[in-house]
């Protein structure tokens, strides 16, 4: 009988057993700044510094490759925004915006990486060690980060 590969997600006949589809259902908990028809923003929750926001399309793409190009266009537009976002919330210099398709993608979920940066912050090359908030700390940047998003939104919409 052959062994079953263990992985971070499975396929069921109708069903999709993945972390960030949990976050976007409500399942899992997390602190969600941002949230609209396409796609869901939330805290990392093991940033390289604090404020560090994962953007996930809601449907459930396992990569790059499989989405349609509205999509992706969309997806952009959202990163510009969060990005913003993350920046004046967290005082940063600006920001680090990645995307891991397949390798190194510990979810296999679309997520674009939107990390604070700050010059001369300590990372070089892309072994960063990774950060815990403390208590109460985590709601706090989100909190920050949700104000900073409907500001930029109120203000394209004026």
């Amino acid at each position: 009988m052959p062994v079953k590969q263990l992985t971070l997600f499975e396929e069921e006949p109708e069903e999709i057993k993945c972390k960030f589809c949990d976050i976007i259902s409500g399942k899992t908990a997390s602190e969600i700044v941002y949230s609209d028809e396409n796609f869901v923003a939330f805290l990392d929750y093991k940033p390289l510094f604090k404020g560090h926001t994962l953007l996930v399309p809601r449907k459930h793409f396992a990569d790059i490759y499989a989405m349609d190009d509205l999509t992706l266009s969309k997806m952009m537009k959202t990163v510009t925004i969060i990005s913003m976002a993350v920046e004046r919330a967290t005082g940063s210099d600006g920001t680090f915006i990645a995307i891991n398709n397949k390798v190194s993608q510990s979810v296999p979920h679309v997520h674009v990486h939107i990390v604070p940066r700050k010059h001369k912050d300590g990372l070089k090359g892309f072994f960063w060690p990774r950060q815990s908030y403390s208590e109460g700390e985590e709601k706090d940047y989100a909190d920050r980060i949700r104000r900073e998003v409907q500001a930029l939104i109120d203000t394209k919409r004026a």
